[in-house]
């Protein structure tokens, strides 16, 4: 994103969030992002392979009042566009994914390392804590990315 006033990126017309399989970190951004941007910013997920859909992120996503809805996780393959402003990668194979892609077209790649909390084991009580530890550090990543 070129510089606005006072040195600020702009803000991007359209965002794909981008992780592994599109069924944890990448969807858990898109709704986050689609709570605090404005509706004129077109939002998207996907992942490098389509994941099964979990009820974790339901769970932590219920808590903070959002929904994926009837959303299912898909595949980059999967998107009818994928030119974006920018893509926000939380993978490092989507990171690289991505940096393939601007081979061909012009977009901007940002990588935000975040855990995958499928890792942890334990009590559910556990389990639950590091998906909210993932929103919640989505939640802050991006309220900084686009000052909201």
């Amino acid at each position: 994103m070129s510089p606005g006033a006072a040195g600020k990126p702009l803000a991007p017309q359209s965002v794909l969030f981008l992780c592994g399989m599109n069924a944890i970190r990448s969807p858990m951004a898109e709704a986050l992002a689609r709570q605090i941007l404005p509706s004129r910013v077109f939002l998207a997920s996907a992942g490098l392979r389509a994941g099964e859909r979990d009820p974790f992120v339901d769970a932590v996503l219920d808590e903070k009042g959002l929904s994926l809805g009837e959303r299912q996780p898909q595949s980059i393959e999967e998107l009818a566009d994928t030119n974006f402003d920018l893509i926000i990668t939380l993978s490092p194979e989507a990171h690289h994914r991505a940096l393939d892609m601007t081979r061909t077209i012009a977009a901007d790649v940002e990588y935000w390392p975040t855990m995958d909390p499928t890792v942890v084991s334990g009590t559910r009580d556990q389990i639950i804590a590091a998906y909210r530890d993932v929103r919640d550090r989505l939640a802050a990543s991006i309220a900084q990315r686009f000052e909201t």
